[in-house]
């Protein structure tokens, strides 16, 4: 509480020089996760500023307020959440930065597992969340509504496509196999829609910020060997020491490294959306599969 105050303090003498820098887009907007970010960037286009609170590589469940973020939620015309236990902390963040910004919680607009926040890892859901978005700019920005409007189609059609290249992939990784263990309970929605077993979690929580007990370690240990899990896979954001030994103890290998709750840097395989969704799905079809599958899920 004593660093949200401070950073109310910052944020009047921040937005002024945001303001002096000056900006050519119509709507400027606020992104809480890195693929919120790029959804709204991919329907804004040009005519749209985004600024993304977590950059590439950050664990959303860790975030700490920064100035700079308190001064671009002053001076947001929207402001696009992820909801959720995910991005809780934009609540007293926005207290602190003031504004008037209109809030668009996308989990509101998807389709939700119980309390899981993760409802990007289905493509159809990121589909429903691209249309509450062009939905929030036309409102905000009614002379921008035909581009909005195509970009928005013209992402869904590469949303749609995205879907069914990753069913295809994993439909050839035999049933039995479809098995995997992540860092933490992220990967709820792509297993539900692609036909996947969550045998358990290294974190058995939605967050990563809770702790595994040695009980919990050696009951996933166990569970790994009993399913013939083949492979564990962390977390790009995420380090894997705890990975590396269970996988030792369990008789499996560690995998490719997941963007799970955030997108990666450029040059990574996985700086947009769409990539990440490919990148992840390559990874998991290689690990369930021992290696012996391989889905070329280019762009």
């Amino acid at each position: 509480m004593r660093r949200l105050a401070l950073l109310g303090l910052v944020v009047v003498l921040l937005a002024g020089c945001r303001s002096a820098g000056g900006s050519d887009a119509d709507v400027t907007a606020v992104a809480t996760t890195t693929q919120v970010a790029d959804m709204v960037r991919a329907v804004g286009g040009g005519r749209v500023h985004v600024d993304g609170i977590l950059h590439p590589n950050s664990d959303p469940h860790a975030y700490e307020p920064r100035p700079s973020d308190a001064a671009a939620l002053a001076g947001a015309d929207l402001v696009f959440r992820s909801g959720g236990e995910l991005d809780q902390w934009l609540d007293q963040l926005i207290d602190s930065a003031g504004g008037d910004a209109t809030q668009v919680t996308l989990i509101d607009h998807v389709h939700r597992i119980g309390d899981d926040p993760h409802w990007w890892q289905n493509p159809r859901n990121a589909i429903l969340a691209v249309a509450a978005i062009r939905d929030a700019l036309v409102k905000a920005d009614p002379g921008g509504r035909a581009g909005y409007e195509r970009r928005a189609a013209e992402y869904t059609a590469k949303l749609r496509k995205v879907d069914a290249s990753v069913a295809r992939c994993v439909e050839r990784v035999p049933a039995a196999k479809r098995k995997i263990v992540t860092t933490h309970d992220a990967l709820g929605y792509f297993a539900d829609r692609y036909g996947i077993e969550v045998i358990g979690a290294v974190i058995p929580s939605l967050s990563t910020q809770a702790q595994a007990s040695a009980r919990d370690v050696q009951k996933l240990v166990d569970q790994i060997r009993s399913e013939g899990v083949e492979t564990i896979f962390p977390e790009a954001a995420i380090p894997e020491k705890l990975e590396q030994a269970i996988s030792r103890e369990a008789g499996a290998r560690v995998g490719g490294k997941l963007y799970a709750d955030t997108l990666g840097p450029a040059g990574s395989g996985a700086a947009t959306y769409l990539e990440a969704m490919r990148h992840n799905a390559a990874a998991l079809v290689d690990g369930m599969s021992g290696g012996r599958v391989s889905c070329g899920l280019g762009s």
